[in-house]
């Protein structure tokens, strides 16, 4: 008779803690490892890791699948990339709490922060509830093949308590933060990881407003950090322009200082201000050495656009005479676009007014890069960007733009690295990940699903700065590992999982690691509706392993869904033997 349900053997075991590996095996009983190193007694399954590497499951901790938790049980492609725990319910949108009335101003506000399409929530979401606790309720009730936990997001509360006023950025009565208050509180208590808002000038609704909780007063945000407090636990995302940098990280400071709890912001180089992360990074850094438990979440690469024909983004979309065939289905659209008198035209045309954004990049043929070679090249040299091979031709940018949108039939897509990518290298962005107090996350696991699909960020940190980067120096294997399991799951309050050790969560990765690499992202439509969303897979993953059950193999379902809702912190299983 089998001792244990499943057996790990002979495997590269890095276990987390940002030690050296060590060959042996992991032992798992029901859901948890009872124990790592040479193990004796048999498996009722077992996996031959021998010359494969063995890690702790991703746990990323900046994902919008709030939608899709309530009706889909796989979080692909989190949980196909290596992703055992995520985190949803970021930079202040979601569904919950909610009144009858009020469902479409915040599909409204989801679709137009995060580019899911209104249709599909509009059929996927059940709305069966009104609390935050009823909410994971109905998350809880569907299984999924990886654990998931929820935010409280800022935007929906405040239209909850504040109604359409909330919702047109009034500011709120001191009877309306009280009550926010307390409902940030009863939801944390209820299970809720944190509260997460947005005060970026860059989200808006779907309608172009801003959001909800652009320039909510220091009152209103003291209120919720109070809210914190009272339950005793919790996290506070943070997204910002930091445009008023004294005001701004002043708030922040004091509000882990009114909650007693921990707080991440978003941290991106941005083009039009190009050196505000180093004085983030710098504030940051001297905020921590007094005490404040802040840090950052950054990208390990540009955050960058897929630019294409079946996506939300691409330099013709304001051309006049691309809105005539902006509706027809790809092949036709195709088919017109090789014409070559359609094609002189639309080349020819300026670009219609009242497209700011797209305009802009339509310009910026120095950051578009054709995908070659069947891999998506992150850290592209400028020298090869179209922009660079047009001069060199002596033609049109323009015309390569085209062909590379037409190429393999409308289905190929331009890389458009838009932050974190100001000098044409990754050594910034390297500074960002070699600072202690900065975490590993931004995937958007979930949104941005027509132009943007940073949800590999987790593998492309392994492939790229362990193995791969050219460009710079590389970072330490065992480092990136911890930095995307223990440190990113100890940030967020959930200290049973990112260790391979005993008692811990049995969330497991086997990876070739010679082998893996990432696929060139292609567009589904697997969204309620047939709505579009862009995919990536992998090669190297040989299974992936939740709670103790092989969940995918080879990057293909296992069957089991053993994925829960994760209700609040986690304490660690034993004393931090991980250090």
């Amino acid at each position: 008779m089998a001792e244990y349900d499943l057996v790990i053997r002979g495997g590269t075991v890095f276990d987390g803690s940002g030690g050296a590996p060590v060959v042996g095996d992991v032992a798992v009983r029901g859901d948890r490892i009872v124990a790592v190193g040479r193990v004796d007694g048999a498996g009722r399954e077992e996996i031959d890791a021998a010359g494969l590497m063995v890690t702790p499951g991703w746990v990323d901790i900046h994902t919008h699948y709030d939608g899709q938790v309530t009706w889909d049980s796989r979080l692909t492609p989190s949980s196909t990339l290596g992703a055992t725990t995520v985190v949803t319910g970021n930079c202040g949108v979601g569904f919950a709490p909610v009144r009858k009335g009020d469902e479409d101003t915040l599909i409204r506000l989801m679709e137009g922060v995060e580019d899911i399409p209104g249709a599909a929530l509009h059929e996927g979401l059940s709305w069966e509830w009104e609390s935050f606790a009823e909410f994971m309720d109905a998350v809880d009730a569907l299984p999924h093949d990886i654990d998931v936990a929820v935010q409280v997001p800022h935007g929906a509360l405040r239209v909850y308590v504040m109604g359409e006023r909330g919702a047109n950025r009034d500011p709120a009565t001191p009877d309306e933060t009280r009550r926010m208050r307390a409902l940030t509180a009863e939801a944390v208590r209820a299970g809720a990881l944190g509260f997460s808002t947005t005060r970026t000038m860059v989200h808006r609704t779907a309608d172009g407003d801003l959001t909800p909780t652009i320039g909510a007063a220091r009152a209103e945000m003291e209120a919720i950090a109070a809210g914190l407090a009272d339950a005793g636990s919790g996290v506070l995302q943070w997204v910002s322009d930091f445009a008023d940098m004294d005001e701004e990280f002043a708030l922040i400071r004091d509000l882990t200082k009114i909650a007693g709890q921990p707080l991440s912001f978003s941290l991106v180089q941005a083009d039009v201000v190009p050196d505000r992360w180093r004085e983030l990074m710098a504030r940051m850094d001297a905020s921590v050495a007094e005490g404040y438990p802040i840090k950052a979440q950054v990208a390990g690469r540009p955050v960058g656009l897929m630019l294409g024909l079946q996506g939300s983004a691409h330099p013709f979309i304001s051309r006049p005479s691309y809105a005539g065939i902006a509706d027809l289905p790809l092949s036709e659209k195709v088919a017109r676009m090789k014409d070559p008198a359609f094609r002189a035209r639309l080349i020819a045309e300026a670009p219609a007014k009242g497209h700011p954004f797209i305009n802009s990049l339509a310009g910026a043929h120095h950051k578009m890069y054709a995908i070659e070679g069947g891999a998506v090249d992150y850290e592209p040299d400028p020298a090869t960007s179209l922009g660079a091979r047009a001069r060199a031709l002596g033609v049109d940018p323009d015309e390569l733009v085209y062909d590379a949108l037409i190429a393999d039939e409308g289905r190929a897509f331009l890389f458009f690295p838009m932050h974190n990518y100001v000098e044409g290298s990754l050594d910034n962005v390297h500074a960002m990940l070699t600072n202690p107090n900065c975490l590993s996350g931004l995937s958007d696991g979930g949104a941005h699903v027509g132009a943007i699909c940073d949800v590999s960020l987790p593998t492309f940190m392994l492939t790229h700065w362990c193995r791969d980067r050219t460009r710079g120096p590389k970072l330490d294997l065992a480092r990136t590992i911890r930095a995307q399991t223990l440190d990113t799951a100890r940030a967020v309050g959930l200290e049973d999982r990112g260790v391979v050790a005993a008692g811990y969560l049995a969330d497991l990765n086997v990876i070739d690691f010679p082998r893996l690499k990432l696929g060139v992202p292609y567009m589904v439509y697997d969204l309620p509706t047939g709505a579009r969303r862009l995919m990536q897979d992998a090669e190297g993953y040989v299974a992936t392993v939740k709670s103790g059950q092989v969940i995918y193999r080879d990057g293909q379902p296992a069957g089991p869904l053993p994925g829960r809702l994760v209700r609040g912190r986690q304490p660690a299983p034993m004393l931090e033997a991980a250090e």
